[in-house]
């Protein structure tokens, strides 16, 4: 605004007028003769002035259906061709036999001409720092080939593969293999997938049950892939249960216990060893094959007595007990996560209805909750803030154009545009066969602002005819026919400069794409309805209004 108020006054003055090129000459024609078809349409149209709004309002009703029955995601889905494997094996399963299988799994990837690369972690997972060691877990990592180069989306090579991976017939494994469609970084709820129950409790034993309860209700959920609960991973650790009383008869505390099991498992650092310019610690410990059971850990000395040696078995119980993997707390309360990911083609709110209704008549322990935390929440705050800041924007543009008229009256006419350019939106999505995401919603708060430029432009215009002299009907004709040159240079600019990111050309457009489809489709369209229902409804409201101005002399 800045620029156009005094740089373009500043560099068109120095434009030196000359004859038009041919070019220039065949458009300015071709334009006159537009405006004077168009202004000959608006007088036709002023003497039926309900007959635009007769037929812009069933579409309206139409535009508004589209939207209730339109698919409902927080953010669209990208299609990166990143893929996730999760295998997890039985408990207690050794790394060597987890490597084994995961092998073949990586043969069979590697083999299909649109993976680029594979990586994998057999054996736990590394974040960060942060190193965890399970023999029973591995995942691997795919990344396929752009888009453009591959016959198939990533969805469709998830679903081939995941014949294939089954026809593999791993006993002892589970595999999950799904396509990573989200954005890196943005994460919907505390959850990480698409569905995410959380039931909060105190006792693991009871979580674990009442996870394997929802999972088996929604196993055959139509739209649901991956279905699992966190607790589903076990794996194998020693429990050591000390008999108290026995340990104090022998005169033995919980502490040399605990320090007689750590040197004897973990090691204990009793020097260091100069190796050059390095130091390497010097670890005493006993030798795996010496505890390689709880029958051979109950042989480890504790303590002596009367130079006796005191065993492990003398005054404790060891076992193997499964436990969970990782115990996950939500506001620092035990929970179990019942997770899934969305099926393309399927809307979430739909899914999720049949999810509450698997669930209705599940009974839940005394002081056990279930409640959602994934997308489904993300979705339904993300719509209530879309609603909240489209309603902020067009009361904002309404006070600012009641200010500059000190009238409600022209305002009221130029933010009619507002409400029919959802037809415009609603053609878009349904020909595109968008989902109403973040995207979509992002485009018509920025509609808000923009539609209206073409209606203030008509406006202003007519009140200058009117201003001059001429009556309501001349004014609006002579306004349209003067303003129809500059509405289709502003409104063109725009939307030619959006249809490439409209069409979805390249790889990660579909994070975008909603938002240009929605100002493209929506604003093409609301400039037919400034230039048809803005002039109607003005001479609606503004009835039989007498002229203002000097009466121009008659010609001739």
């Amino acid at each position: 605004m800045v620029v156009a108020l005094t740089l373009v006054p500043a560099l068109a003055a120095r434009v030196r007028a000359g004859r038009p090129a041919r070019l220039r000459r065949a458009m300015d024609t071709a334009l006159e003769r537009l405006q004077g078809a168009y202004a000959r349409l608006t007088g036709a149209l002023l003497h039926r002035a309900w007959l635009p709004l007769l037929v812009l309002v069933p579409a309206l009703a139409w535009g508004v259906q589209v939207f209730m029955n339109a698919e409902d995601a927080f953010l669209p889905r990208v299609d990166s061709g990143q893929v996730r494997v999760r295998i997890l094996g039985d408990a207690g399963m050794q790394l060597d036999e987890m490597d084994a299988m995961v092998r073949r799994i990586e043969a069979l990837l590697q083999a299909r001409p649109e993976v680029q690369s594979v990586f994998t972690q057999a054996g736990g997972f590394v974040y960060g720092r942060t190193q965890w060691f399970s023999g029973n877990r591995s995942v691997i990592r795919v990344q396929l080939l752009p888009r453009a180069q591959r016959a198939v989306s990533t969805e469709q090579w998830v679903q081939a593969m995941r014949g294939r991976i089954q026809a593999l017939d791993l006993p002892g494994f589970r595999v999950h293999i799904w396509a990573k469609a989200k954005v890196q970084g943005i994460r919907l709820g505390r959850g990480d997938e698409d569905l995410s129950l959380r039931i909060a409790g105190p006792d693991l034993t009871v979580l674990t049950a009442l996870g394997q309860d929802v999972v088996q209700r929604l196993r055959d959920v139509p739209g649901l892939e991956n279905l699992h609960h966190s607790y589903e991973g076990v794996q194998e650790e020693l429990q050591v249960r000390l008999d108290r009383a026995r340990a104090s008869d022998l005169g033995v505390t919980l502490e040399q216990v605990g320090q007689a099991l750590r040197v004897a498992l973990d090691g204990l650092v009793v020097t260091d060893f100069l190796d050059g310019d390095r130091r390497l610690d010097v670890r005493l410990r006993l030798p795996r094959g010496r505890i390689a059971s709880p029958d051979a850990l109950g042989e480890v000395i504790v303590a002596l007595r009367d130079a006796r040696p005191i065993r492990l078995r003398d005054l404790a119980q060891v076992t193997l007990s499964p436990s969970p993997a990782s115990i996950m707390r939500d506001r620092q309360v035990r929970v179990v996560e019942i997770s899934a990911e969305l099926q393309e083609g399927h809307a979430l709110a739909e899914v999720m209805d049949t999810v509450r209704a698997r669930l209705a008549d599940l009974e839940l322990p005394t002081g056990y909750g279930l409640y959602d935390d994934g997308a489904v929440q993300a979705l339904k705050q993300g719509q209530r803030l879309g609603y909240l800041l489209l309603a902020l924007a067009i009361f904002l543009v309404f006070v600012v154009m009641a200010v500059q008229y000190e009238s409600l009256r022209n305002p009221l006419v130029i933010l009619l545009a507002i409400p029919f350019t959802l037809i415009g939106v609603a053609g878009g999505i349904w020909y595109n066969a968008l989902p109403l995401s973040m995207p979509v919603w992002l485009g018509m708060i920025m509609l808000a602002g923009i539609v209206v430029n073409n209606g203030i432009v008509l406006v202003e215009q007519i009140e200058i005819e009117c201003e001059q002299g001429r009556g309501l009907n001349a004014a609006i004709a002579q306004a349209a026919r003067a303003r129809l040159r500059p509405i289709l240079m502003t409104t063109l600019t725009t939307v030619v400069g959006m249809t490439p990111l409209a069409l979805g050309l390249g790889e990660g457009s579909e994070m975008l794409q909603p938002l240009a489809v929605v100002i493209v489709w929506g604003l093409a369209f609301s400039t037919l309805v400034s230039l048809v229902l803005i002039p109607t409804v003005y001479r609606l409201l503004h009835g039989a209004r007498p002229a203002t101005g000097p009466q121009p002399e008659p010609a001739g």
